[in-house]
């Protein structure tokens, strides 16, 4: 059972990419649940400089930042761990890894509504 939503950089672009109602579409699939940002995702959107990684930037100060003293898709890895969370991204290398911990992933599909995989009722 999920018990929180962790999100990664890519995540928090996804609704400055394309139009996403983000928070609709995690209660959508989750209900209501923490979401939860690992603290060095916000070094990482800060060092992007974009227009939309300011605005993820801002977003992300939405949701409750957890302090991990691990960076990159190792802190978020950490962070979903410790609190029983799926993950919110699209990062090719990050799903695998979810993969093999077993750890739900919400990802863009159609790049119009999330969708839920690896979760038992799979």
């Amino acid at each position: 059972m999920v018990k929180a939503l962790v999100i990664d950089a890519n995540g928090l672009l996804m609704p400055f990419q394309f139009r996403l109602n983000l928070d609709l579409e995690i209660t959508r699939l989750l209900g209501e649940v923490p979401v939860l940002v690992p603290d060095s995702v916000l070094g990482e959107l800060g060092r992007l400089g974009t227009k939309e990684a300011k605005a993820a930037l801002a977003l992300a100060h939405k949701y409750e930042v957890v302090a991990t003293e691990l960076s990159g898709d190792d802190a978020v890895i950490d962070v979903a761990e410790r609190h029983f969370g799926a993950v919110l991204t699209n990062d090719r290398e990050l799903i695998e890894r979810l993969k093999e911990r077993a750890i739900p992933i919400l990802r863009l599909r159609s790049g119009r509504f999330l969708i839920l995989t690896g979760c038992a009722s799979d």
